[in-house]
C-alpha cells in the first residue's frame, strides 16, 4: 500500500494535457516541464520551500497563450495537494511566511480550511517574465487556493524586480504551505466544526 499523502493526476482537456504525481511528505524535488520557463521556476521553488515533491509534465494551448497552461497547472497541483490532505486530519492547518528575495520581500499566509478564498497582491508591473503573462503569476496563486479548497493570502510587501517579486512570493507560500500541511502528531481534524 502507498503513502497516502502521495496523489498522481491524469487530466486531459482540449487546452491542457497534465501527468502529475506529488508528494506532500517529500523533500522539495521537482521535475517540471510546462513548456513555460518562468512557471517551471515558480513550480520547483513552490516545492523547494514546501518540501512537496512535484513530478510534472504539461502539454498546453501554448500557440494561443500561456494561460490555459498557468490554470489548469495549478487547478491540478491544488486539487492534488487537496485529495492528499484528506479529512485534512492530524494537520497543523494554518501556516504564515515571510520570504526575501534580496530588495522584494513576500508575505504568504495559509488556512486549509476547506472554505477556497484567494486573496493575492503582488503588485507585478511587467507584463511578462520570459514567456510568462504576470496577470498569470496572481491568476495561478489564485487557482490554485481555488482547487485547494483554502485560504490563502499571498502579498508582496516590497521591491523593485518584478522576477524578485514574483519569486519570493512563491518562496513564502511554500514555506507556509509547508508548515499547514505538517503533520502534528494528533488524530483530530483542526476545526471547532469538526470537519474541514
Amino acid at each position: 500500500m502507498g503513502d497516502p499523502r502521495i496523489r498522481t493526476v491524469s487530466k486531459q482537456t482540449r487546452e491542457t494535457r497534465i501527468a502529475l504525481t506529488l508528494s506532500l511528505d517529500g523533500n522539495g524535488t521537482a521535475t517540471v516541464n510546462s513548456g513555460i520557463g518562468f512557471l517551471d521556476h515558480m513550480i520547483s521553488t513552490l516545492a523547494r520551500f514546501s518540501r512537496i515533491d512535484i513530478e510534472l509534465d504539461v502539454v498546453g494551448d501554448l500557440y494561443v497563450d500561456d494561460h490555459h497552461t498557468a490554470e489548469d497547472t495549478a487547478l491540478a497541483i491544488g486539487s492534488a495537494i487537496d485529495d492528499a490532505l484528506g479529512e485534512r486530519r492530524g494537520i497543523a492547518r494554518f501556516g504564515s511566511a515571510y520570504a526575501p528575495l534580496d530588495e522584494a520581500l513576500a508575505r504568504a499566509v495559509v488556512d486549509l480550511s476547506g472554505r477556497p478564498s484567494p486573496h493575492i497582491d503582488l503588485g507585478l508591473r511587467r507584463e511578462n517574465i520570459g514567456q510568462l503573462a504576470t496577470e498569470n503569476i496572481t491568476h495561478f496563486f489564485q487557482s490554485l487556493a481555488i482547487a485547494m479548497r483554502s485560504s490563502v493570502h499571498v502579498d508582496v510587501v516590497k521591491g523593485d524586480n518584478d522576477h524578485h517579486r514574483s519569486e519570493a512570493a512563491f518562496k513564502a507560500m511554500g514555506l507556509a504551505l509547508r508548515q499547514a500541511i505538517a503533520l502534528d502528531g494528533s488524530t483530530s481534524i483542526p476545526s471547532e466544526k469538526g470537519v474541514l
